[in-house]
């Protein structure tokens, strides 16, 4: 359908198209996942993901994946955050692998391609495990540590994880003079055992709290191995969401055979009239 506006000097066309979008969540981190297979997406722009994610006006969610064709992988995933910005993210993976099973076709290649590379993944009894990229360095800044599993993270330890300190911390450092300008995911990480921690989250894009983060998870539990002495194994994360697991080998200089590991639940399926 085409929709005309006439505005003062000119007259502007909008196209209405209907879109069908699944809703899909892991450990409540959200996500609007879409086939976008005919390309009818590939410009989106900022105006309709800020719609699309909006709670109120919306549908609601930490962000949009498009799922689009790759000749070399199974799917390419494009994962937006609300504010339009392009990252990798780890719980969005495993919901668009479970979205591609459940909607478009069959594994052939357990591989598929985002913005920061290509990524196995396997189904392992109700969870998925996602392959994350090495991990060359992490740094220290004072107690304080920044390294990069798909999305830029800074991790603190800390005792108190509520919503409330996760939210005060997470603004200071999130716009301090350092990070402002390309923004960082902030993490308070709270030792448990020696194989287990709990984790808070605050994701720029979001600029709030989620109630988990994949790549988050992942950072703080190589964070947590390194300060531990682990070579490798597998570290149960906590979230607020629900549990997380992340193994990992030890190398020399930094960390590979990352895993990420957990559930991809479907929330429902929908239609929704965009003016694109």
């Amino acid at each position: 359908m085409l929709k005309i506006v006439k505005g003062f000097d000119d007259i502007l066309y909008f196209s209405e198209v209907k879109i069908n979008f699944s809703k899909r969540q892991g450990t409540g981190n959200d996500f609007i996942i879409i086939n976008n297979f005919d390309g009818r997406l590939s410009n989106i722009n900022h105006t309709t993901l800020k719609f699309l994610c909006d709670r109120k006006f919306g549908i609601g969610a930490d962000g949009v994946i498009l799922i689009n064709p790759d000749s070399s992988c199974d799917f390419n995933m494009v994962f937006y955050n609300p504010d339009g910005s392009q990252s990798f993210c780890g719980n969005g993976a495993r919901c668009a692998v479970s979205f591609f099973i459940d909607e478009i076709s069959k594994p052939s290649r357990f591989v598929f391609s985002a913005i920061d590379g290509d990524h196995e993944y396997i189904l392992d009894t109700g969870l998925i495990g996602i392959k994350m990229r090495p991990v060359q360095q992490i740094t220290s800044r004072g107690d304080d540590f920044v390294l990069n599993t798909g999305s830029p993270h800074f991790v603190r330890f800390s005792e108190d994880i509520t919503t409330e300190k996760i939210l005060e911390i997470g603004k200071e450092i999130r716009y301090s003079s350092v990070f402002k300008s390309e923004g960082i995911n902030v993490n308070l990480l709270r030792a448990n055992a020696s194989h287990e921690i709990s984790v808070a989250t605050y994701e720029r894009g979001v600029e709030n709290e989620t109630l988990s983060c994949g790549t988050g998870a992942t950072a703080t539990a190589l964070v947590w191995a390194e300060q531990e002495g682990l070579s490798s194994g597998e570290i149960k994360v906590n979230t607020k969401g629900g549990p997380l697991y992340v193994s990992f080998s030890k190398k020399e200089k930094g960390f590979d055979e990352i895993w990420l590991k957990g559930p991809a639940m479907l929330v429902f399926n929908g239609e929704i009239t965009l003016t694109i």
